[in-house]
Formats: C-alpha cells, structure tokens, sequence
C-alpha cells in the first residue's frame, strides 16, 4: 500500500510495534529445552493481548501463531514439540493484523555455542539489510534492494536464498511489490514511490541458493548441514531514509 494520510501511519505504526514486541518476547525465552510450540504460545498470548491477529493463521490457516524454523529451516517452521537445543539456529518470524492493517518482522538468534562463521552469517545478514535498506528511495529501482543484498553476501562469501524475498504490506501481509528478490536482477525495472510500505528481508545462507518444501507442506528446507540466517522489517518508503515501523 502507500501512505495516504496520517491515520494510516498511525495504524501501521501501531501494529509494527507490537509484532516486533512479540518477537523479542519469544527471544526472551529462547534457551535449550524450551520447544517451538512454548515459543509459541508466547507469541500467541502477546498478540492477543492487543488483540491482533496472527496474519499467517489469517491469510493462510498456518498452523501456528508464528513461525519458527531451525538449522536448515530457513522459513514457514511449524511450531512443534521439537525442543531448543545448544547449538541451534533459530529463526523467529511474526506477522499480524490489526484494524484492517498488518506488521511483519522476523530475526535469526543462536545458541550458544554456535560456530563463529553461523555468528558471521548472522552478522553480514544484518549488515546486509542495512545496506538494502540504505538503498531504498522513492525513484529509487526495486532491484537496488537485490544488488546490495546479493553484494554484501558475496563479498563475505555467503549465498543469496533466491526463492524467498521481500515484499509489498500494509492492507494485505504481501502486496504489490510482490516480490522483490534478493539479487540483482536487471530485468526488474519497477520504481519505489513515497509512501510506499514494503518489507526488506534479506535470506543469506552457507552454501543454499534455493528451498525444497518438507513433508509437512510448510516448512522451507535448504539441505543437511547449510544454515540460513534472515532480519526483517516493515517500513515506508521516503525520500531520504526508510521509515522503520517494526520497533519500539
């Protein structure tokens, strides 16, 4: 969507406070023995607190409040009985809805011990949503969003996930811009506009450039052994500097 008036702004505001709120509750907890359905509930019982809507159960009828993938999970993981363990990589994503309007904001958290290159992982992930991020203008090309993702892995010798994305939000959990990959593409000659609300979530990885469904018709798998690492938000397209919705 774009930002027609201040109502909006407020609302989406809104929503993005409490979605990043959920997350950093779950994270709070997370520690070995705690399984991914307790992380869960957790998340669960803070939206309802708003009275927010879990959007994955709205949109989708995910079976799960949020979801949370592990190791070689790199999205949509079922909250389960599975158990946190030392050494885990653990991706949490929250989205909801509330009053027609919808927050989406998602982390990567280890541990410990981890192996100092899945904290590298971590680490360039982050850096490169900051880097997409200072790439996202109004006149500015969509596909700046992919080129300074894509760079920033490269250059540290990660991979770039290139079936998963970003995407439009705001009145729906995706919206036009549908998908917005995370590299280059020169074919892509859409433009950001002032206004605009879109998610930035870059999907870095060990050695995967691509996602196989589980069993389960959900979770999205990279393989034995590669671990992923993925840092979401929700903001408005400016002039200068995106406006971060999904904070404190």
């Amino acid at each position: 969507m774009t930002i027609d008036n201040d109502d909006d702004l407020k609302h989406l505001k809104a929503i993005g406070r409490i979605v990043f709120e959920t997350m950093l509750l779950m994270k709070k907890s997370l520690k070995p023995g705690i399984s991914t359905a307790g992380l869960d509930r957790i998340g669960e019982k803070n939206l309802a607190r708003y009275g927010a809507r879990s959007a994955p159960i709205l949109m989708y009828d995910f079976p799960g409040h949020t979801c949370i993938s592990i190791n070689d999970e790199a999205a949509h993981g079922i909250p389960s009985g599975r158990k946190v363990e030392p050494g885990d990589v653990v991706n949490i994503d929250v989205s909801a809805e509330l009053n027609g309007y919808f927050g989406d904001t998602g982390a990567t958290f280890t541990v410990p011990p981890v192996d100092p290159r899945i904290e590298y992982l971590c680490q360039v992930t982050r850096k490169s949503l900051n880097a997409a991020m200072a790439a996202a203008r109004a006149g500015a090309k969509v596909n700046q969003i992919g080129q300074a993702i894509e760079k920033t892995a490269s250059n540290a010798g990660f991979t770039t996930i290139r079936d998963l994305g970003s995407h439009g939000i705001g009145r729906s959990l995706h919206e036009d811009p549908h998908f917005i990959q995370n590299f280059y593409d020169k074919s892509d000659t859409r433009t950001l506009s002032e206004g605009q609300v879109i998610t930035i979530e870059p999907f870095l990885s060990t050695a995967a450039d691509s996602t196989v469904t589980a069993e389960d018709g959900w979770t999205l798998l990279t393989g034995d052994g590669n671990r992923s690492a993925q840092y979401e938000h929700t903001m408005v397209i400016t002039r200068d500097k995106p406006l971060v919705l999904t904070a404190l």
